[in-house]
């Protein structure tokens, strides 16, 4: 019986399979954690949603800034983008299914702990902070006014987290915290502009995992292609699991317990 934690798919569906065909996954036996983006910039985006949500109790995923921008367009009045690869699941006939279950999913795992978000966690939450701060959010989702809530989820404001934040303000950092963080200064203000690399931080600002924390808890990540799964200079016990499959490099699962990576080859177009 294993546990494994996989990065971002963002629509390789073939290269899903060939992970779990590569770790002899079995979900009597086994389980994964998916780190968020399963879909959209990849070819089968369609086809990832439906093999993530037909595992099950097997499979445990959390919300990424992609499944937020699907659902934003599919009921929150959102426009796609240029990009996106997300008419697929639009056109489904088991569209809606595949929608309340994204919409019912969390922004936070935590086990034994570990505790996976999309994209980090900010250095003053406590984990059990941020689940509580993660269930606000996934009540709003469930609300008689989730479409309203989606309407006016997306925006870089406010970009620093205080407790006496209410009403679309504090969720809305919430979840950018929680999905689309890179970088931080010291005072824990999120920086917007920067997705590249390292090299690529505003004067003043580290990556959010180069700060200390106050527990030893292990945190999972992916959302930051860029890092290629390194995180140097790192201040607390960290994992970062997107490896790239969309822009052709690989994707990666990590097995919770022995701590080994394994990974498969993208059949990606390589992409800056």
């Amino acid at each position: 019986m294993s546990t494994y934690a996989i990065g971002d798919l963002h629509g390789c569906h073939a290269e899903f399979v060939a992970l779990l065909e590569k770790l002899s996954f079995n979900p009597a036996r086994d389980t994964l954690w998916l780190v968020g983006d399963l879909i959209n910039r990849g070819p089968g985006s369609l086809a990832c949603l439906r093999e993530v949500r037909a595992l099950g109790s097997a499979a445990r995923s959390v919300l990424g800034n992609h499944e937020f921008h699907l659902l934003v367009v599919a009921r929150g009045g959102g426009k796609l983008k240029k990009n996106d690869t997300l008419s697929d699941i639009l056109d489904a006939p088991d569209r809606e299914a595949l929608l309340d279950w994204l919409q019912s999913q969390p922004l936070s795992v935590f086990e034994n702990t570990t505790l996976m978000t999309h994209a980090g966690l900010l250095p003053q939450w406590s984990v059990a902070q941020t689940e509580a701060l993660g269930r606000e959010v996934q009540a709003a989702l469930a609300g008689e006014k989730a479409g309203e809530f989606l309407a006016q989820l997306f925006g870089n404001q406010p970009d620093s987290w205080h407790d006496d934040l209410d009403g679309m303000d504090r969720l809305r950092l919430i979840v950018n915290v929680l999905t689309r963080m890179r970088f931080i200064d010291a005072q824990g203000r999120l920086d917007f502009a920067a997705k590249e690399g390292l090299d690529s931080a505003p004067a003043g600002f580290l990556p959010w995992f180069q700060y200390p924390r106050g527990d030893d808890a292990r945190l999972l990540f992916g959302h930051w292609a860029a890092l290629e799964g390194n995180t140097p200079l790192a201040r607390v016990p960290v994992e970062a699991l997107d490896t790239g499959c969309v822009w052709g490099k690989r994707l990666t699962a990590l097995n919770l317990d022995s701590g080994e990576r394994t990974s498969v080859a993208s059949h990606q177009r390589s992409r800056p």
